[in-house]
C-alpha cells in the first residue's frame, strides 16, 4: 500500500519493514507504481499496514499468538481448575445416574408430589402428569429426565453461588462496580462463545465442560435480581430493625432476604429458563438429553426426530416456568399475609 509505505519511509523505518517482508502477489496498480486516490485509501488495519511494512503482523498472526498463548498457559490453568471443578462433574454424573436409574413409576410420582407441594395447584400437577405421559408414550422419557437432572444441578449451583454474590453486591458498592462489567459480558456473549475456551481447557467427555457453560450463561439473572431485591427493601423497615437493635446478620436473614424473596425467586425462574436453553446448545459438547435428538435431527435432516424433541423441550420449559411461577405466587401471597 504505497500511501502507508511513504509514512514508514518518512520515519526511516524502511530497513526494518523490509526485514520482515514476505513475497506476495502485487496488484496491477502497484506494478505500475501508481498511488491510490485519497478516497480509495483503506483504513490502516493490520493487514493493510502489513502490505506496506512486512514487520507489522497480520491479523491472522495476532489471532495465532492469542491461541498459542492460551495453549501455553493451559496446563497451569488445568492444575488450578481441575480440582475446583471436579465436584461439578461428580454432581452431574450422580444426578444423571439417579434420575435415569429410578424407574418411571417411582420418579414420576416424586416429581408430581414435588409439583403439588410447591405450586398447590391440582391443574398444574395434572398438566405435568400429562407431559410426562407424553414423554413415556413417545419413548422420550429417558432423554427428558436427563435434561431435567442437568437443569436441577446447574440451577441449584447457580442459586448457591448467585444469591451470596447478589447479597455482596447489594452491601458493597465497590463489589457492584467490579462485578457488574463481568455480568454484562456474560449476558451479552453469544451462547456458542461460552464453549470455545472450555473446549480448550477440558476434555469434551467431561461433564464439567457443559456444566460450566450452563452455569456461566444462566447465573446472571439470579445475581442481578438478588442485588436489586435487597436494594429495594424499604428504608423505613431497615430503620425499624435498627431501632430494635438487630445486628447486620439478623437484619439480612430476618428482614431483607424475606422481603427480597420474590425478586430472588424471579431470578431463579429466569435462571431455570436460561439453563434449559443452554442445555440444547451444550449437546454439541456431549451434554445428554433432548438436545442430542435436536442435534441429530439437524445433522441428519430427520424432521420428525427434531420436531418431537423440540416439542418436548417446549413442554419442559412450560413445566418449569409454570411450577416456578406458582411457587413465586405463593411467596407473594405469604408476604401479603
Amino acid at each position: 500500500m504505497a500511501a502507508y509505505a511513504g509514512i514508514f519511509d518518512l520515519f526511516g523505518l524502511r530497513e526494518w519493514c523490509d526485514a520482515g517482508k514476505t513475497k506476495s502477489l502485487m496488484s496491477l496498480r502497484q506494478l505500475k507504481g501508481e498511488d491510490p486516490a485519497w478516497w480509495e485509501i483503506p483504513f490502516p488495519s493490520l493487514d493493510n499496514l502489513h502490505k506496506a511494512c512486512g514487520s507489522i503482523p497480520q491479523t491472522r498472526d495476532f489471532t495465532a499468538w492469542l491461541e498459542n498463548g492460551f495453549l501455553a498457559i493451559r496446563p497451569s490453568l488445568r492444575v488450578v481448575l481441575d480440582p475446583l471443578t471436579q465436584p461439578l462433574s461428580w454432581a452431574l454424573d450422580g444426578a444423571l445416574t439417579l434420575f435415569t436409574t429410578l424407574p418411571w413409576w417411582c420418579l414420576v410420582p416424586i416429581i408430581l408430589v414435588g409439583t403439588m407441594l410447591s405450586s398447590k395447584s391440582s391443574r398444574i400437577t395434572a398438566f405435568v402428569a400429562a407431559c410426562f405421559a407424553f414423554f413415556l408414550f413417545t419413548d422420550h422419557y429417558g432423554y427428558a429426565v436427563q435434561t431435567l437432572s442437568i437443569i436441577f444441578v446447574c440451577t441449584v449451583l447457580c442459586a448457591i453461588l448467585g444469591v451470596p454474590t447478589g447479597i455482596l453486591m447489594s452491601k458493597n458498592d465497590t463489589a457492584q462496580r467490579v462485578i457488574t462489567p463481568v455480568l454484562d459480558m456474560l449476558q451479552t456473549l453469544p451462547t456458542f462463545v461460552y464453549l470455545i475456551p472450555l473446549i480448550f481447557l477440558f476434555k469434551i467427555t467431561e461433564p464439567k465442560l457443559y456444566g460450566l457453560a450452563i452455569i456461566l450463561y444462566s447465573i446472571v439473572p439470579v445475581i442481578r435480581l438478588t442485588n436489586l431485591g435487597i436494594r429495594l427493601v424499604d428504608r423505613d423497615v431497615i430503620e425499624a430493625a435498627n431501632a430494635y437493635g438487630m445486628t447486620a446478620r439478623q437484619k439480612l436473614v430476618q428482614v431483607e432476604i424475606p422481603l427480597a424473596l420474590p425478586n430472588i425467586m424471579a431470578g431463579i425462574n429466569q435462571t431455570i429458563m436460561m439453563s434449559l436453553a443452554m442445555v440444547v446448545i451444550a449437546s454439541l459438547v456431549s451434554a445428554p438429553g433432548l438436545g442430542t435428538l435436536v442435534l441429530d435431527g439437524i445433522n441428519n435432516l430427520r424432521l420428525g426426530v427434531g420436531f418431537v424433541a423440540g416439542f418436548g423441550i417446549v413442554l419442559l420449559a412450560i413445566i418449569l416456568d409454570r411450577v416456578s411461577k406458582a411457587a413465586l405466587a405463593r411467596v407473594d401471597e405469604s408476604r401479603k399475609i
